[in-house]
């Protein structure tokens, strides 16, 4: 059992209701407040965000966002720890009030749903001041380093490849319906497919470190002329290609800044 801490959550919500019932799990003091006032098995309501600092040695923000957070917080504050989603900028400029203010901070994100909280398969990444306080409750810490802005930015970085690999699917799904193929004959072909690529990945991230990318597998001018058919195909068969579309431009770049004969890796050329 973790020491017994006075632990406030701030935000309610299905995520922030999911942290503050892991902190009642774990044995902790919980107060919550919400904007909408709510109940929660096990905890104590405060009235106002004031109230919720003063019965706290930790107080766990997971609000809307930082513009929401920012008017709310206090010094009375003695250890902050933000799990509201923001950029790395605004994780910085937290970190500067709270050294400005005295405040102990940890900023940090949720790798996980909210019913995964208080389970091993919840990563918790955050950054800044390397004590966990509370973070244990919650799942899996890994500390990302000093820099407060880091946790944010491996967070969006991560939903980076999650957004491009589902919108990818969803085009795919789209196409294929458009002959009447159906996502439960499709998506088995496409996560193989999908696993099959990620073995890549760490070759592919050594290329880009050290930037040499020749290859005789798949160079870019291939890769330009197959998302040129992806695009025509996409808007022959009556489907949206904005997608490929976009995909083909960014390729087509790597191709004339003189990466035509390059591995896939080179167009981070273009990306940089």
């Amino acid at each position: 059992m973790a020491e017994i801490k006075k632990v406030s959550v701030l935000g309610l919500g299905r995520m922030g209701g999911a942290l503050a019932a892991a902190l009642v799990g774990e044995g902790h003091d919980v107060t919550v407040w919400n904007r909408t006032p709510k109940t929660l098995p096990g905890t104590k309501s405060a009235a106002t965000p004031g109230e919720a600092f003063e019965a706290a040695d930790v107080v766990v923000t997971c609000l809307s966002t930082h513009d929401v957070q920012q008017p709310l917080l206090s010094k009375n504050i003695k250890t902050l720890v933000n799990l509201t989603s923001g950029t790395p900028e605004q994780a910085r400029a937290t970190a500067r009030w709270a050294q400005d203010n005295g405040v102990e901070y940890v900023d940090g994100v949720i790798m996980a749903v909210p019913q995964q909280i208080g389970t091993p398969g919840a990563k918790i990444l955050y950054s800044g001041q390397r004590e966990h306080h509370v973070l244990h409750a919650f799942g899996e810490p890994v500390h990302l380093g000093e820099d407060a802005g880091m946790a944010a930015l491996h967070d969006l970085a991560l939903l980076g490849v999650m957004w491009s690999a589902f919108a990818g699917y969803l085009q795919a799904v789209a196409l294929l319906g458009t002959e009447g193929v159906t996502p439960q004959q499709f998506t088995p072909m496409a996560v193989e497919f999908l696993n099959e690529m990620g073995v890549l990945l760490p070759e592919m991230g050594e290329e880009t470190r050290h930037r040499v990318y020749e290859t005789d597998v798949s160079a870019v001018d291939i890769n330009v002329s197959g998302l040129r058919m992806l695009a025509d195909t996409a808007a022959q068969q009556g489907v949206d290609a904005a997608l490929p579309e976009a995909l083909h431009d960014l390729f087509r770049r790597a191709q004339q800044k003189g990466h035509g004969a390059h591995s896939i890796a080179s167009v981070i050329e273009v990306i940089r």
